[in-house]
């Protein structure tokens, strides 16, 4: 190895922790593209960190495998857009490297607001429809909402094909509107449909030799143990302390990027 081991086990440690990061809530690449952008450029350093994650994602959605079972139909339903967004996303990267550049701090914050609001609102959504005679438990979203969700699930794959950070926070306030389920199994979907994403935005990446391999194989490694442990911890967790985790991680990352963009 050419490079410093302290680099290695920097980078390593950046992985694991994102790889923990997105089971719980999302924002790893946070973590492990700037510690890339500090030995690759930054197109680069998107598409490593893009791969490096991707098998930690796939370990997260296998620790949640039993809520992915519990809502598979809707997963099943939203897979299409996430891949075809990411192929999307990722060729973009090459046509418009600056085109998100001004966005990306205000889609965070909006998606850490809407999370924030988004219990207060299914609540009075179950309500309203308990006041109609329909038992809370099994009151669906309309037609109208489930299309308005997917099209924003293809918009949130577009992103996270161009770059990805925060798009498991813009799933989370998605989910939160479609009666998923608790706080795990929304977690459960948006991993699997984040690694979906990148999945499909690797193969982009690759073909337009975008990954420094060198780095690439053992911060996966990292991220596949920090995928699967950040499953496990947050199913025993309370349903709240999750909650309050995503949300700060969502203004965090909005935090980040404002100061990043114009300061």
């Amino acid at each position: 190895m050419t490079d410093p081991v302290w680099t290695y086990i920097a980078l390593c440690l950046s992985a694991f922790f994102a790889g923990a990061m997105n089971s719980i809530a999302g924002g790893g690449t946070l973590l492990t593209f700037p510690a890339l952008t500090g030995v690759v450029t930054a197109v680069v350093a998107n598409g490593t960190s893009t791969v490096a994650l991707l098998p930690g994602s796939f370990a997260g959605a296998f620790g949640y495998r039993k809520e992915l079972w519990d809502c598979r139909r809707f997963v099943v339903r939203m897979i299409i857009p996430s891949l075809v967004g990411g192929f999307l996303g990722a060729w973009l990267v090459g046509q418009a490297p600056d085109a998100f550049g001004t966005l990306v701090p205000w889609l965070i914050l909006t998606a850490a607001v809407l999370f924030v609001v988004q219990a207060p609102i299914s609540k009075w959504l179950k309500r309203r429809a308990m006041s109609e005679g329909l038992h809370a438990d099994h009151h669906a979203p309309s037609k109208l909402t489930q299309a308005i969700v997917i099209c924003f699930q293809f918009l949130i794959a577009v992103y996270g094909g161009y770059f990805g950070a925060g798009i498991g926070i813009l799933m989370l306030s998605a989910l939160g509107f479609m009666g998923v389920g608790d706080i795990n199994r929304m977690n459960a979907v948006k991993t699997f449909l984040a690694a979906t994403i990148n999945g499909a935005s690797v193969v982009v990446f690759i073909q337009n030799d975008l990954v420094n391999w060198h780095f690439a194989i053992p911060m996966a490694v990292s991220a596949i143990l920090g995928g699967y442990a950040g499953a496990r911890i947050a199913r025993r967790l309370p349903a709240s302390v999750v909650r309050y985790a995503v949300i700060a991680i969502g203004f965090g990352l909005a935090s980040y990027y404002f100061i990043q963009r114009y300061w």
